[in-house]
């Protein structure tokens, strides 16, 4: 490729991870200006949830959907799409905002959700096509890992600073013009890829039925705490889901153009890695949002302030995903690397779960700020190679829909967890007379702690069931494993 190609390149790395960072900021940027948009519209607790679950519904019903729509009908035009529709409800929300219309926000944020899962179910799969040598590869999946990563607490920031300075309103403006220039740059860099499966039948009765799983399961998990765990609402919908998986699966044995090729999870390194995924959000969103929640509760800190206190983090996790990752992998492999920052986030969690009633920046909160950025900037760049790195090309949609799909349902089931944990514990320590402080650290202890074993048994999985280096067949496909282990045998 010549310097032109290249630098055509990192163009649409860079118009990909702007979409992207987007649909990801969304999902935490809404979550700071709750509290205000509860007041401004009228919003009681309950209806004002659907501000968040809405978005949630679509967005983790329609990520495997997505992705193999992008497989079929090719993902350029999956992602344009996606971006546009998009802006569109980014657009719509504001103006629900501006006339005070609460159900068509929430119906705005339905079509939000549906656009964001069709722009993240396929922007991995085209930065793989886009990056075919080994080293750009792994230095683009670094990038890319940093705004998959790094977008939630940069939402955080931009929720501060756009709340506080200015309006709530503010957090829908500033997508329409991104999402306009995003949209017409893709446009014109974007390759247009192949439409060899354009003409496949699209599985109409597996696409209904896990789209409809993930869509109850999704509510049954952001209800559960509400609803109780027990409940037979709980219940009924968590086994309405599992009745719907169990019939999308016999489904995709029988019929003859699955939406999803059970083979596809004869892949190990795939299997491993949406395991992964999972306990990996788990932990991440026990990072974002208990450590929010104990700056802004129990510290007293403004959402600018709790913004700022990311920033460490966010400027160290950037400093390795964008070079340092990259190199790691290409010396050491996916195994090692992977591990490693997974245990100091590891160590990060620990370190949070003893953040005292009257804790200070400098010693209870930088610290484990640090560990984390550490751990977050070298986590996601060989999680989403061993993703990807296996997976055919006319599938790679599919496969990038099927790792979004695990950090999404990773992140809300495991924060549901983690916040009916914490509020459990801390109703116990009221009930013991502690202050309400006390009680409220108390609880964001024991979900740190829990937080903290999501990501040690990821180390654990990935060092025992990941595939590494001599541990892969020779005949392996040319995805990122393949392009680490290349480069380490020429002794880059």
């Amino acid at each position: 490729m010549n310097s032109v190609d290249s630098r055509a390149r990192w163009i649409a790395l860079l118009i990909l991870c702007l979409g992207t960072l987007m649909i990801v900021l969304d999902t935490t940027i809404v979550n700071v200006a709750l509290p205000t948009i509860k007041r401004s519209l009228g919003f009681s607790a309950s209806s004002l949830a659907w501000v968040v679950n809405g978005y949630l519904l679509t967005f983790g019903g329609f990520l495997l959907l997505g992705g193999r729509l992008g497989d079929m009908f090719g993902p350029r035009r999956l992602f344009i799409g996606g971006i546009a529709l998009f802006t569109l409800a980014s657009l719509a929300s504001l103006a629900c905002g501006l006339a005070d219309s609460q159900g068509m926000l929430v119906a705005a944020r339905v079509i939000q959700g549906f656009g964001g899962a069709t722009v993240s179910a396929v922007s991995l799969a085209l930065t793989m096509t886009l990056f075919v040598e080994e080293g750009e590869r792994a230095k683009a999946m670094g990038i890319f890992g940093f705004v998959a990563a790094g977008g939630g607490s940069v939402g955080v920031l931009a929720g501060g600073i756009l709340t506080d300075l200015f309006s709530w309103h503010w957090i829908f403006l500033v997508n329409v013009p991104i999402g306009v220039c995003v949209s017409v740059l893709a446009f014109r860099v974007l390759p247009e890829g192949s439409r060899a499966h354009a003409d496949r039948q699209l599985d109409l009765g597996g696409a209904v039925s896990i789209t409809a799983a993930l869509m109850l399961a999704v509510y049954a998990i952001v209800n559960g705490n509400q609803a109780g765990w027990t409940s037979a609402q709980t219940l009924g919908l968590l086994g309405g889901a599992v009745a719907l998986l169990a019939a999308f699966l016999t489904i995709e044995s029988r019929v003859s153009a699955p939406l999803m090729p059970l083979g596809l999870f004869r892949s190990r390194n795939l299997a491993t890695a949406n395991g992964l995924g999972v306990l990996w959000a788990g932990a991440l969103f026990a990072w974002f949002f208990l450590s929010a929640l104990y700056l802004q509760l129990v510290l007293g800190y403004s959402p600018l302030k709790v913004g700022l206190a990311f920033l460490p983090a966010n400027l160290i996790m950037g400093a390795l995903s964008i070079g340092v990752s990259a190199m790691l992998v290409i010396r050491f492999g996916l195994k090692r690397p992977l591990v490693a920052g997974l245990l100091l986030a590891c160590a990060g969690l620990v370190l949070f779960a003893r953040a005292p009633v009257h804790g200070s920046f400098v010693a209870d909160v930088l610290p484990p700020m640090i560990l984390l950025g550490l751990g977050g900037g070298i986590v996601f760049n060989p999680m989403l190679l061993a993703a990807m790195g296996d997976v055919e090309a006319s599938d790679s949609g599919l496969a990038s829909g099927l790792v979004n799909t695990s950090f999404m349902m990773g992140g809300a089931l495991g924060l549901a967890i983690l916040a009916s944990l914490a509020a459990s514990r801390s109703s116990s320590l009221l009930a013991a007379h502690h202050s309400h402080a006390a009680a409220l650290v108390g609880g964001y202890h024991l979900a740190f702690v829990v937080g903290a074993g999501f990501a040690l048994i990821a180390a654990a999985v990935a060092a025992v069931s990941l595939r590494d280096r001599s541990e892969v067949p020779a005949t392996a496909h040319g995805g990122g494993l393949h392009a680490a282990e290349t480069l380490t045998e020429r002794g880059v």
